[in-house]
Order: C-alpha cells, then structure tokens, then sequence
C-alpha cells in the first residue's frame, strides 16, 4: 500500500466536506449529532444499528480535523475492507496490524507524523509492542475512535481481551478526544464503555434500533429433522443468506445436509486456516456464493447488502447477539426474514460455553499451581491444553484457556511461541509467588457468571414470549421504551387477521399517496401497464423520506413523493404496502430482483377509485420514531395531498423551452447543467413563484439560483392557472 501523495485539501466545513469526499449532499438519521458533537470537542459514545452509517461519523470529522485519527478495529477483514473503500474514495487512509512486517509498520508510522494520513486503523493488539505506542505519542492524534466498542466489555456478548488495553493506552497517550462505536449495548454495557475509556462529558447518542424491514420469526422445531425442512423453504424462498450454527461440528453437518440437495454455499468457522477463511469470506462478498453456513466468527466485517435472510440453527447466547447476527439481513432496506429455529435442547451448548468462559476461582488457582509444578528451569511450560486440563482433573478445555487468559490480563503469566511447533508455551513472570498469593477479584468473576447465565435466560424467555411483538420486545430490551409493533414478526402476523373494509377519507389519501409514489418510482410500457424498477424496501424509504446510501445514489430522494408519508413512519407504511398488495393495487415482479409496482386496479385506485378494501394496519401501533414532522430534511415541500402535486405537461414543455433558451445563450452547454428533467419536475408540481419556495426545492442550489432560476419563475408565473 504506497503513501500517498499529499493529503487532499483540508475541507473545514462539515457539509462541504461530506459533499467533496463521500459523495452524500446530506447526513442520515443521527449521523449529524455525532459529527457536531465530535466537531466541538466532545468525547462521544454513539450506539446505532447495523446499516445505519456509524464510519462515516469518524470518518468525516477526520477529514475535518488538524491530524490523525486512529480508528481501533477488532478485525482485518473489517479494516481492510474499510480502507479499500476510503482509498477509492480518495481518502488517504491506511491500515496498521499483525499481517505487516516490522518495517512497513514503521513506514507507515513515519507517513503518519509527516501528514501523509487522515485515517489510519488500528488492530488493537498491537499496543501490547511498548515501542509502537511511544511511537503514537509524537504523532498528532486529532481523535481516538474505538469501532466495535462492545468488545471492551466483559459483560458484553462478544469480549476481546486486548479491547482492555485501551484504557491504558488512551491514559498514556495523553487522553486524546475519544470515541467509542456500536451497534448493539444494553444499558449495562453502555455504563461499561464509559468507565473503561474514561470519557469526559460525553455525548451518549443512541439511535433507534428499529429495523422495520426485518420480519423475525422464532419456530419452535422438534428436532434437526424440522429444522432441515424450514431452512429449505427459506433459501428457496429468498436465496441469498447466512445459517449460523453454534459449533464448528454443527457448521460441518448442516453445510454438508445442504450441499447434497444442491445449495451453492460457503462453510465458514474459527478452526479453518486462514487462507480458506479468507476464501469463504471473499466469495460470499463478490457474489460467487449466496449462501454461507457459519459460527459467529462470521460477523464483523460482511457487509453485503443483499442478504435476503439469516437463520439461527441454534438458539444463539444472549440477546445481543441474535440482534447482532439478524441485523445483516436487510441492509439494503428490502424486506428480509430472520428465522431463529428454536429447539430448548440447544440451549446446553450454550450453557458449555459460559461454562467455558467463567472457570471460577477456584480452577484459576489449581492452573496456576499446575503451571508452576510444571516449569522448567526457564520458568516455562510447553503443554497442550488437553494436558493442562487433564492435569487439574476439567473435562472443558475451555475453562483451562480461559484460565489461562485471566492470569495473562493480571499479569502473572505471558505465553509465548514455540519454535517450529504450532503450539504455544507459558512462561510464568514471578515464579516465586504462590497460588495463595494471586489477586483475584471473587466477585468479578462471579458477577459475569452471573450476568452470562443472565444473558441466555433473557434469550431462552425471547423465544418462549408470545404475547409481545418481537421487535417490540428487542427495542424494551435494549432500553427503548416507546417501541411499537412492527406487523411482520410471527407473533404480528398471528394477531392481525382483523376484518376487510373500504377506506375512510383519511386512509385513502394514504394508500393513494403510496401509489404514486409507486408510480414514480415505476416505468410505463408502451401497452400502458406498469413495469417496476425497486424493491419494496427502496420504495418504503422514498415515501418516508430516508437519507439511507442506498436511496440516495439511486436517485429516488429526488422525486416528488419523497418523504410523502414521513409522518406516518416506515413500520406503518410497510405494513400498508404489504396489505396493498394482498389487496391486488401493487404486485412484486418475479424478475432477479423483486420490484414492485401498481396494478390496473392500483393505478385506477390512483386516479380515485375507492372500490376496494384491506385489512387496515393500525397507525397508533406501527408508528416510530421515523416519523418526524420536520421537512427540513427531506428536501420537499410542505403540502397537504396529492391533489397538490398535479402535474401538467404543457407546463412542463414550457419550462424545457426556458431551459433550452438559457443553455444556448450559456454557449451551448448540454442542458442539463442547467437544471435536470427532475428540477424541472418539481418546478411543474410545486409552482415555485418566488425564489425562497425555488431554493426549498431539491437540485436548486445558490449559485444555479443566482445564475438561472429568475426565468424559470418567470414561466410559473406567466403560466395560467
């Protein structure tokens, strides 16, 4: 990876920069508040939900700030993937970890005190290297961003041990402006990031967890035999997923029961080599395969938006996890299906790994004396961990590695490779101090056996409750107390089957509104039926107005009808699209990718044929928090119906004409620069007369507005009404 050039100019206006090096014209929902706060001085913990745009919350200010900002990511594959995409971006960004050697780390360290970088990530064992971190403190850190913060806590669902390191390492880097990350904390875990990281006067921003397009299922199966029969359906039904299985052995079973019938997938787990890690990664990534059957080592760092489905062969251990795993489903905004296959006796594997990760005190203490019995001269011992657990009589050699990992963090210990074997040795540090000696803290231990067991029943009582809708249940779990029901879940559709009945006033301007925005977002075939170009999920987001990439760079927050039933919310709107659809007023197109666009009775419904009837969803009960009354976001007008958005050809013409004039009279240029067909679109819905109404409209610019918008006006205004 070369050191780049120079840096880009340094951009010190957040929308500008935004513009210039990401190529967005606005933030998404919660981004703004971070940046601002970050951009004040402020120490910030930020939780929001897979897909949501947590990177570019550091990712911007970095471009914004005098120096460097360390991003501290628990991954490779994650920081790779990362780095690539700001460097294509123009973003000079770099990575520092374990697969570089000595001397490219201090390459990269010295283009990183000339200026060379704005972003540089950061694996976090490497601040156990003394050197490395003497080596930060005469580099200016402008922000310290700690990604996947969740992992520096031990009550949380996926610890990492060298995440406790940075504690130390922020002390002594002289407490630079820090950052922590997340998609998923309870409010334990949140309490436990602010401690550990010391952060002064923090912002604690927490975005909605909602994920409206997600329709969670929980089946209580028998047994494997069920368990085979639903996976089938599912992939046939949606194709493109993730299966995650709790054990290496479950990987290798289910992945090889679904290769036989035929399923094209990827098998993905700790115990396989690198190089075939980094295989099945890949191919799952690019597309090659649509199906991947893994522990939840395959997690961080798969970010492929059209996951169509995940399912759960085994209950996984807390609900932070399951929310975690489900949340690659869908980031695309389509709808997806999360499928947990719940049968209580898999809870015992489970209750082996908290097994596994609480050894308890007493087993700390018998390790500690076996590892001193066996030294060598050099206060060494080489014995595998089968031996080791042999030795003190435990059965789960887990127990004995996680043993082996606390007397490590309280420094009492260090292991150390061992030349031409794979196997690694332990080396004790003070070979004179005695078990009875140790300084354990009892009640930390217990308290986190505690808390993990805590962790399972809480996802064992998920499964069993269904009385609640699932989504509801998640976002009181995680401390959100105005949750709502989301109307996909199987607790949802088992408690909907209400009675048909024709519109009122009020819901017909509302599925009118959603056909016209199906409308828009649709082509018309020479015949005059409707063909579909997005998914549902892409459509949902046009009507309520969503900043989301997606939508963005397909163009459709310029229509008309964006943000056209934002107050409504996007919970409410999908369960109308979907009870339209059952209704007959819009249809999914079987193509590669499901579109969905109007029926002749959909677009007769459009036109004010009220002849037909739903099961209406309840607005009280799927509204959410999407549903802001503001405008000033969505870029439209305020307006108060459909009948307010007519649109009139020969307006329109009249305004292709004004265009046509002023291109000509620019010497010729395409008459695009001066406005698009979208523009125009908006001049002929909204009839702006003034300039203030003009500069509302999305596409309308300072300069554009200075340069060409009087004529236009003008042409609005002449026109008869």
């Amino acid at each position: 990876m070369p050191t780049p050039d120079a840096t880009p100019r340094l951009i010190r206006d957040p929308h500008e920069a935004l513009e210039q090096h990401f190529g967005f014209r606005e933030f998404l929902s919660g981004q703004e508040t971070i940046v601002s706060s970050l951009l004040a001085g402020r120490d910030t913990l930020a939780v929001m939900p897979t897909g949501g745009g947590k990177s570019l919350c550091y990712q911007l200010p970095a471009m914004v700030m005098d120096g460097v900002t360390l991003v501290i990511s628990p991954l490779i594959a994650l920081m790779k993937d990362q780095v690539d995409g700001l460097q294509k971006k123009g973003v000079p960004a770099t990575m520092i970890n374990s697969t570089l050697s000595p001397q490219e780390q201090s390459e990269r360290l010295r283009a990183m005190s000339e200026g060379h970088y704005k972003l540089v990530y950061v694996a976090p064992e490497r601040f156990r290297s003394g050197a490395f971190l003497d080596a930060l403190r005469s580099i200016h850190i402008a922000l310290f961003a700690v990604d996947e913060a969740h992992c520096l806590s031990q009550w949380g669902h996926d610890f990492r041990p060298d995440y406790l390191r940075l504690a130390d390492v922020v002390e002594k880097l002289d407490f630079p402006q820090t950052a922590a990350f997340t998609a998923t904390a309870t409010p334990e875990v949140r309490a436990d990031i602010l401690k550990v990281l010391r952060l002064r006067d923090p912002l604690v921003a927490i975005s909605g967890f909602e994920r409206p397009n997600l329709s969670l299922q929980i089946h209580q199966c028998s047994g494997n035999k069920e368990k085979y029969e639903r996976l089938e359906r599912l992939i046939e039904r949606q194709k493109t997923g993730i299966i995650y299985c709790a054990t290496r052995k479950k990987v290798e079973e289910v992945s090889g029961s679904l290769a036989s019938l035929g399923v094209k997938l990827v098998a993905y787990h700790g115990g396989m080599d690198d190089r075939d890690r980094s295989w099945a990664q890949n191919v799952f990534l690019d597309k090659s395969k649509d199906v991947a059957v893994a522990t939840n080592a395959f997690g961080m760092g798969i970010d492929r938006s059209d996951v169509r489905f995940v399912a759960h062969f085994d209950v996984p251990g807390s609900v932070e996890a399951y929310y975690q795993e489900a949340g690659r489903a869908g980031r695309d905004g389509e709808p997806s299906e999360c499928e947990l296959l719940f049968n209580y006796a898999d809870t015992r594997t489970q209750e082996f790994f908290i097994d596994g990760n609480n050894p308890g005190y007493e087993l700390i203490i018998d390790l500690y004396t076996a590892l001193r019995h066996f030294s060598d001269e050099n206060n060494q011992v080489v014995m595998p961990i089968k031996e080791l657990a042999g030795a003190i009589n435990v059965k789960n050699d887990m127990q004995v590695s996680s043993a082996i990992s606390h007397l490590v963090r309280a420094g009492y210990i260090e292991r150390f490779d061992v030349q031409g074997q794979r196997a690694r040795g332990t080396r004790l540090k003070n070979p004179e101090l005695k078990a009875e000696d140790l300084e354990i803290d009892h009640a930390a231990l217990a308290e986190k056996d505690r808390r993990d067991r805590s962790k399972l029943e809480a996802m064992i009582k998920f499964c069993y409750d269904n009385d609640i809708c699932r989504q509801a249940w998640i976002m009181n779990y995680f401390g959100e107390s105005d949750a709502h029901n989301c109307g996909t879940c199987d607790i949802c559709e088992g408690g909907q089957a209400g009675d048909q009945r024709p519109p009122k006033d009020e819901e017909f301007l509302y599925v009118q509104k959603a056909l016209s925005g199906v409308a828009r977002a649709s082509g018309k075939r020479p015949n005059g039926t409707w063909e579909g170009r997005f998914g549902k999920g892409k459509i949902v987001q046009m009507l309520t107005g969503s900043r989301s990439v997606d939508l963005v760079s397909s163009r459709l927050d310029t229509l008309s009808t964006f943000g056209i039933l934002k107050e409504q919310g996007t919970a409410y709107v999908f369960a109308l699209l979907g009870e339209m659809e059952k209704a007959g007023l819009l249809i999914i197109q079987k193509t590669p990718y499901p579109l969905l666009t109007l029926t002749k009775r959909g677009a007769d419904a459009m036109r004010g044929n009220r002849n037909f009837s739903l099961n209406w969803p309840d607005p009280g009960k799927l509204s959410d928090a999407g549903g802001s009354k503001s405008k000033k976001s969505s870029g439209v007008h305020d307006f108060g119906g459909l009948e307010e958005l007519a649109f009139d050809e020969q307006l329109f013409d009249k305004l292709k004409e004004t265009r046509t004039e002023l291109a000509d009279e620019a010497g010729g240029v395409p008459a695009y620069v001066i406005f698009s067909n979208q523009v125009l679109e908006f001049f002929t819905r909204l009839k702006p007369t003034t300039v203030d109404a003009a500069m509302k409209i999305r596409g309308v610019g300072k300069v554009k507005a200075e340069r060409y918008l009087e004529p236009f006006l003008e042409t609005i205004r002449n026109y008869p009404k």
